[in-house]
């Protein structure tokens, strides 16, 4: 498997609605996004050797959907820290703003 960087599709808005209605749908009352500013997702970019970014789900211990954010190299492995070192390279996201409640504005067709 290689990476070249432009891994991913843009898809119609129709069907971006659709997939995120399905989810509301099948998972009410649950957490329908998580947001994450620039700055992070760009660390993630700025990874020497990230080719970009892949994305794992996960549960926090109170049952919660998490996010797990981490860069990625042409070969497909990921970009980790490093577990000796606190700052030894690599960065894993997550504490990302759930929506709710930091949801967009009432009428945005995606929620």
């Amino acid at each position: 498997m290689a990476f070249n960087g432009r891994e991913g599709k843009p898809i119609p808005l129709g069907i971006a609605k659709k997939w995120t209605k399905n989810y509301r749908d099948a998972n009410p009352g649950k957490t329908k996004a998580i947001f994450y500013g620039k700055e992070k997702i760009q660390a993630l970019l700025d990874e020497p050797g990230a080719m970009g970014i892949r994305v794992y789900f996960g549960q926090d211990d109170d049952k919660n959907p998490q996010l797990v954010i981490v860069s990625a190299k042409e070969d497909g492995s990921n970009i980790l820290p490093n577990q000796e070192e606190k700052d030894g390279g690599g960065t894993l996201l997550d504490s990302g703003k759930p929506c709710p409640p930091d949801c967009p504005p009432e009428g945005d067709p995606l929620s």
